[in-house]
């Protein structure tokens, strides 16, 4: 499949819709994901793996968690296609809904996740 082909697939899905709405506004983990969406964990694993496929996300291992974010350096398709998704997204209830509730949790803390902090830049 063309990579094109494969990122017009990956936002296709609501859920994965959903998951990029929330890692514009910063990395999270699979266990906050998990958390915001409602969703079992091997859901929201698949649904990652789908995007990072993609060339939507980028993992980062940190101890026990990885966390997800959206790539530094996309390729010029991707980077066009998640411009446009953040000028879309929030016209979806569901994901309004779940941008409300990010920040409800990063206010009042998550429940089964690690203490956020600074994903490390390469060098």
């Amino acid at each position: 499949m063309h990579a094109t082909e494969r990122m017009l697939k990956a936002v296709g899905d609501r859920t994965r819709l959903r998951i990029l709405a929330l890692l514009q506004q910063g990395p999270l983990c699979v266990c906050q994901l998990v958390e915001i969406l409602g969703l079992s964990q091997p859901t929201v694993s698949k649904h990652l793996s789908t995007l990072g496929a993609a060339g939507l996300v980028e993992d980062e291992k940190r101890g026990k968690w990885v966390f997800y974010r959206l790539p530094a350096a996309p390729a010029s398709a991707a980077r066009g296609l998640l411009r446009w998704l953040s000028s879309v997204s929030t016209e979806i209830e569901e994901v309004r809904r779940d941008l409300q509730s990010l920040e409800r949790k990063r206010l009042g803390g998550f429940s089964a996740c690690p203490p956020p902090r600074h994903p490390r830049r390469p060098s």
